[in-house]
């Protein structure tokens, strides 16, 4: 769990992590800021290609720059976009491998930086599979 001054610091990252987005196809900009469990801020932003299913979301982006890094346990991440009349939270995919690496906070925040949706990595993946289900035990029926 993030403090209330790493909030505004992880708000304040997404932000300008969106400003980077390099999305000339949809032109729909997303900043992701991901607090790891010593600390560490790492950033990231929607990355489009041509063939759109070579896109890549910012909070990947966030998470691969963390795994990359060193890092594997996280506290919270926080994903910002342009809407401003809802809350936009992690595509499937992004949930998906969000919990991979546990359970920890998800904060979805409007552009005025003031407004967001609190979560979880669990809670927005019910049912989720884990690295847990890998060791369960199985037939070869």
């Amino acid at each position: 769990m993030a403090t209330q001054e790493q909030l505004n610091k992880l708000f304040e990252v997404a932000n300008e992590a969106k400003k980077r987005a390099y999305c000339k196809y949809s032109n729909f900009r997303v900043g992701a800021a991901l607090l790891c469990e010593d600390g560490t801020i790492i950033s990231g932003c929607n990355v489009e290609n041509g063939s759109y299913g070579l896109t890549i979301c910012a909070e990947r982006t966030a998470y691969t720059k963390a795994i990359s890094e060193g890092h594997t346990k996280f506290k919270t991440i926080v994903v910002t976009t342009d809407v401003e009349d809802r809350f936009i939270t992690p595509c499937g995919a992004c949930r998906q491998f969000g919990i991979e690496f546990g359970n920890f906070d998800v904060y979805c925040v409007k552009p005025d930086l003031k407004s967001f949706f609190k979560s979880t990595t669990s809670d927005l993946l019910p049912g989720s599979f884990t690295p847990a289900d890998l060791d369960a035990p199985r037939t070869n029926n």
